[in-house]
């Protein structure tokens, strides 16, 4: 990419549903913008992580967060590059319920010359504990 050019939102959303692996996730961007995001994951069978429950595996729910994180971080200012994630830690209050959709929000709360912080949590709209919590340091992409 050229680093002179800054990537428009739509750039971001296009670069983020592009990859592969938000692709095989099946991860949609629902909002993006201003330093937040929000991005959807559909219940799929081919993610669970407990026969025996049906619960989504938890690298999934991780995945989920760091992209809505990185995805935020690139509408913090006026992207050049994609981001890099630094440091990521996932607090889990509990497993996702069965063949619900998880939001994940993402908002950066600190912007730096060289790394952005972002909280984040995900959802799956049955209770008012979110299935996990993430905070993270994030390469700055500006």
């Amino acid at each position: 990419m050229n680093e002179d050019i800054p990537l428009a939102p739509e750039a971001v959303k296009k670069f983020f549903m592009n990859l592969p692996f938000s692709k095989f996730l099946g991860l949609t961007l629902d909002r993006l913008g201003n330093g937040k995001a929000t991005m959807l994951m559909p219940y799929q069978k081919k993610l669970i992580g407990d026969p025996k429950t049906g619960v989504i595996h938890g690298g999934v729910v991780t995945t989920l967060l760091d992209s809505c994180c990185g995805a935020a971080v690139m509408t913090a200012g006026d992207p050049k590059f994609p981001t890099a994630t630094i440091d990521l830690r996932i607090d889990y209050m509990r497993p996702a319920e069965p063949e619900c959709v998880i939001v994940a929000e993402a908002k950066c709360y600190r912007v730096t010359t060289n790394v952005i912080f972002v909280r984040a949590t995900a959802q799956d709209g049955t209770k008012a504990i979110p299935v996990a919590t993430a905070t993270g340091a994030f390469t700055s992409p500006f």
